[in-house]
C-alpha cells in the first residue's frame, strides 16, 4: 500500500482531520449490482468523499468531509436506489450480530416454500421409476401460487427498486424467470392449451425454493466470515474487580478508568490494558499476539486486555481502556479491513453494473430465436426463463469480499493486523522486504559492552555519557543509563539538550558542552578520531554500536574526543528463520539502518542478508525505499520506530512491529503484533493465500456464467437445474473463501 499517495490530499478534498466516517447497515442487497448501485447513490450525495459497500457484510462505509452532513440525505439516497439504510452507532458490535428479524423471515419463507415444493419433488423423482406420480393441474396451481407469493415477498422490493433506478439485479432475474413460468402455466390452464404434464408450475416452486435455500446457506456462510471479530470481542470481560477505597468491588469493565487498580485472579481475562503493580504470573496472549506460549509477567510489565492470567494473582494499574485499548484497536482494524475494497473488486463492480441488463437482452433474444427456429412459444419462454434464472451475479459479487474478510480475520488470529484490503492484495506481489535493524531484527534492548576513556577513567566517561542521556527514551541512551546505575555512578542531568537527528546529542552541564553520538557527528564538527579509530573498528566488527564522546566546551581548546563506549544488541532468535522463509518465497531481503556499517554488516552476515544500506539518516530512508521502487520492485518495509515512519509510508506496503511506536503502526498498512520478524513472511503468506482464493472465486464465477448461459440459451438446461446451479455457485464461492481458516504461518 502506498501510504504516501493516500496521505496526499487533493485541493477539493477536505483535510484528513476534518473527515468523518459513517457506517450503515444496508438491507435488500442480493448481488454485486446491488452493491454497486448503493455505492453510486451514496457517492453522489454532496459532501461525500468516498463510499465502500461490502456485499458480504451488508454494510456501507461512507467518508464525508465535515460534521454538518445530513445523515437523512444519505439514507434517502439509498432508499431511492431501492434499498434501506440505517446508521450503525457501534459498527463493531453490529458487525458480529445477525439481522435476526430478516434472517428469521428468510428461513420461515424457505421452509414454507420447501413444504409446498415437496409434492413437485416427489413427482419429479417418480419419473425415474415406473410408478410415475401425476399431480393434477389445480393441485399444481394451488401449490405453486403461495410459493410465488413468497418469492414476490422476498424479491419484489429489490427488483422494483432496481427497475426504478434504471437497472437490474438478481431479484429481477428470479422474479422474471419464476413469474414467466407461472404465467405460462396459468395461460395453459385457462385456455386449455395442454394437460397437467405440459405445465411448468414445478419450475416456479422448485426454483424459488432452491434460491431461498441458497440465500439461507449463504447467510450462514457469510456470518462465519465475521467470526474473527466475534472471537476478538468475546475476549472482553463484562466485569472487572477494582480496588475502591481499599475494598474490592465488581463493576462493569467499560466503566474502569485509567489509573484504577484491577484485581485479576487465576484463569481470568484481563479487563483492561495495564501495568502489573503486584504479583507474578504467566499470561496467555495467544488471541492477541498469536504467541502460543505463555509469557512471564511481573511487577512493571505491561499486560493486554483480553489475555488470560495464569496461576498468579495480579494487581494491574489500568493504562488504557475502552476504544484506546489494544484489543479495541485490533477489532477496529480487522473490521475496517473487512469492510474495505480490494483494487480487483473495482473491475468486478464495473462488470456487475452491466451484467443484469445484458442478461435480460440475452433472455429476450433467446425467446425470439427459438420462436423463429420453429419451436413452440412455450419452449421459447422456458428457455428464456432458464437464462434469467441461471445468470446470477451473486457469486461474482461475493468472490472478493468474502476472501478479504476471512483472510484478514485469520491473519489477526495469528498476530497480523491488516489495515485494509489493498494491503492484503498488494503483499503477495512483494519483491523486496527491507528490514530496519534495531528493534526489528535485533531485540532493541542494547547493553553496554565496552568503554574506553582517553584518560583511562572509564567510569567517569560512562557517567558523563549516561548523564547526557537522562530524559532520553532512545534504547542506546537507556543502555548507558542502566550500565551507569549498575555501577552506582552519579549522573548529572544536562541543563540543555539538543538532539541532532541521525547523529547524536549535544548537551550542556555546568558550562561544559558534550557531544555524544556516532562517527558522523564527530566528522560534522571536525573532531579528530584517529586515536581511537582502530579500537572502534574492532568493536564494530563484533557487531557493536560505537558512541563517541567529545568535549566541545569553549575554553580555547578545540573540541576533542574524550572516549568511546560501545553497546551491543542481540539478534532476535526468529530473525534467521524469517530471512530464510522470505528467500524461499523468492523475495529479496535488505537491511536499512542508521547504524554504522560494521554493526550492520555483522547482523547481515549472521542472517544471510546480501543487501545492506548502513549509516542512513531517518530523512534519507524513504529515498532508499524509493530507489527500489524506481527499479520496478514492489517493496515492503518492516520497522518499529518514529524514524522508520517515512520509509514505511514510502513503501508499497509498510509493516510495523507491534512492539514499536504508535507513529510507526499508524503509518503502516500491516501491524505485526509480536516482536517477531517472521511475521513479515507470514503476512506475505496470508496475502498469497487470500489472493489465490480471490482468483479462484472470480475464475469459477466467470466460468460458471460463461458455460451456463450458452447452455441455457441452447435449451440444454431446465429452470430447475438452473436454480440449483445458481444457488450452488454462491454457496461454493463463500465456502471456498472459508477454507482460508485452515491457513497457518509457513504454509
Amino acid at each position: 500500500m502506498n501510504i504516501v499517495a493516500a496521505m496526499q490530499t487533493p485541493d477539493n478534498v477536505p483535510d484528513p482531520a476534518l473527515r468523518h466516517r459513517h457506517t450503515f447497515a444496508i438491507e435488500g442487497m442480493t448481488c454485486a449490482g446491488c452493491a454497486g448501485r448503493v455505492e453510486r447513490a451514496l457517492a453522489g450525495v454532496d459532501g461525500v468523499i468516498g463510499a465502500d459497500v461490502n456485499l458480504a457484510s451488508d454494510q456501507a462505509a461512507v467518508t464525508v468531509g465535515g460534521t454538518d452532513i445530513d445523515i437523512g440525505n444519505l439514507t434517502q439516497a439509498v432508499s431511492k436506489a431501492g434499498f434501506a439504510a440505517r446508521e450503525i452507532a457501534d459498527p463493531l458490535t453490529d458487525a458480529v450480530k445477525e439481522n435476526t428479524g430478516s434472517v428469521k423471515r428468510l428461513r420461515w419463507r424457505f421452509w414454507i416454500a420447501a413444504a409446498l415444493t415437496v409434492p413437485f419433488a416427489v413427482a419429479m423423482a417418480s419419473m425415474l421409476t415406473s410408478n410415475v406420480l401425476h399431480l393434477s393441474s389445480n393441485l399444481q396451481w394451488l401449490l405453486a401460487t403461495p410459493v410465488l407469493i413468497i418469492a414476490a415477498m422476498q424479491f419484489l422490493r429489490p427488483a422494483v427498486g432496481a427497475l426504478m433506478a434504471g437497472t437490474g439485479n438478481m431479484d429481477l432475474l428470479v422474479l422474471l424467470g419464476t413469474g414467466a413460468a407461472y404465467g405460462l402455466s396459468l395461460y395453459i390452464i385457462l385456455f386449455g392449451q395442454g394437460g397437467a404434464d405440459s405445465l411448468y408450475f414445478e419450475a416456479t416452486a422448485v426454483v424459488t425454493t432452491l434460491v431461498l435455500l441458497g440465500k439461507v446457506l449463504e447467510s450462514r456462510a457469510k456470518r462465519a466470515t465475521t467470526s474473527a471479530i466475534r472471537e476478538l470481542m468475546d475476549l472482553r470481560p463484562e466485569t472487572a474487580r477494582v480496588l475502591i477505597d481499599g475494598e474490592e468491588r465488581t463493576i462493569p469493565a467499560d466503566t474502569v478508568a485509567v489509573g484504577d487498580v484491577v484485581i485479576v485472579r487465576s484463569g481470568e481475562r484481563m479487563p483492561v490494558d495495564g501495568m502489573v503493580q503486584a504479583g507474578d504470573s504467566q499470561i496467555d496472549e495467544a488471541m492477541i499476539t498469536g504467541e502460543s506460549l505463555p509469557v512471564e509477567k511481573t511487577v512493571g510489565d505491561p499486560v493486554t486486555g483480553g489475555s488470560i492470567n495464569g496461576n498468579g494473582l495480579l494487581r494491574v494499574t489500568a493504562t488504557a481502556v475502552g476504544s484506546h485499548s489494544v484489543l479495541a484497536r485490533m477489532v477496529t482494524l480487522v473490521h475496517d479491513a473487512q469492510g474495505s475494497k480490494a483494487p480487483v473488486q473495482r473491475l468486478v463492480d464495473k462488470i456487475a453494473a452491466v451484467f443484469v441488463p445484458v442478461i435480460i437482452v440475452i433472455a429476450f433474444a433467446t425467446a425470439v430465436g427459438w420462436s423463429a427456429a420453429g419451436a413452440g412459444w412455450e419452449q421459447a419462454v422456458i428457455n428464456a426463463v432458464t437464462v434469467l434464472v441461471i445468470a446470477c451475479p451473486c457469486a461474482l459479487g461475493l468472490a472478493t469480499p468474502t476472501a478479504v474478510m476471512v483472510g484478514s480475520g485469520v491473519a489477526a488470529s495469528h498476530g497480523i493486523l491488516i489495515k485494509d484490503a489493498e494491503a492484503l492484495e498488494v503483499a503477495h506481489r512483494v519483491d523486496w522486504v527491507v528490514f530496519d535493524k534495531t528493534g526489528t531484527l535485533t531485540q532493541g534492548t542494547p547493553a553496554l559492552r565496552h568503554a574506553q576513556a582517553v584518560d583511562g577513567d572509564a567510569n567517569a566517561l560512562l557517567a558523563r555519557a549516561a548523564g547526557a542521556q537522562l530524559g532520553s527514551d532512545h534504547p542506546i541512551g537507556k543502555a548507558l543509563i542502566d550500565a551507569a546505575e549498575a555501577r552506582d555512578l552519579t549522573l548529572v542531568p544536562p541543563d540543555n539538550a539538543e538532539t541532532i537527528p541521525g547523529m547524536g546529542i549535544r548537551t550542556t552541564t555546568a558550562d561544559r558542552t558534550l557531544l555524544t553520538g556516532n562517527r558522523r557527528l564527530m566528522a560534522e564538527h571536525a573532531i579528530a578520531t584517529a586515536g581511537l579509530q582502530n579500537t572502534a573498528d574492532g568493536w564494530e566488527a563484533e557487531g557493536a554500536t560505537v558512541i563517541w564522546v567529545a568535549d566541545e566546551t569553549d575554553n580555547g581548546v578545540a573540541p576533542e574526543v574524550i572516549g568511546i563506549v560501545a553497546v551491543g544488541d542481540e539478534i532476535r532468535p526468529s530473525a534467521a528463520a524469517a530471512v530464510s522463509a522470505l528467500k524461499k518465497r523468492g523475495v529479496g531481503v535488505a537491511l536499512l539502518t542508521g547504524d554504522n556499517a560494521g554493526s550492520a554488516g555483522h547482523v547481515a552476515d549472521a542472517l544471510g542478508i546480501d543487501h545492506v544500506d548502513a549509516g542512513v539518516l531517518p530523512a534519507d530512508k524513504a529515498a532508499v525505499i524509493q530507489s527500489f521502487k524506481d527499479r520496478g520492485a514492489v517493496v515492503a518495509m518492516v520497522g518499529d520506530g518514529i524514524n522508520d515512519a517515512p520509509a514505511l509510508a514510502t513503501a508499497d506496503i509498510g509493516m510495523a512491529m507491534g512492539s514499536g511506536t504508535d507513529v510507526a503502526m499508524a503509518t503502516a498498512g500491516v501491524t505485526l503484533m509480536r516482536a517477531d520478524p517472521g511475521l513479515a513472511a507470514a503476512a506475505i503468506g496470508i496475502s498469497t493465500a487470500s489472493y489465490a482464493k480471490i482468483r479462484q472465486n472470480l475464475f469459477w464465477a466467470f466460468f460458471y456464467n460463461t458455460v451456463a448461459i450458452p447452455l441455457a440459451v441452447a435449451g440444454v438446461l431446465t429452470p430447475v437445474i438452473a436454480g440449483a446451479a445458481m444457488a450452488f455457485s454462491s454457496v461454493s464461492v463463500v465456502g471456498n473463501a472459508l477454507r482460508l481458516k485452515q491457513w497457518r504461518p509457513g504454509s
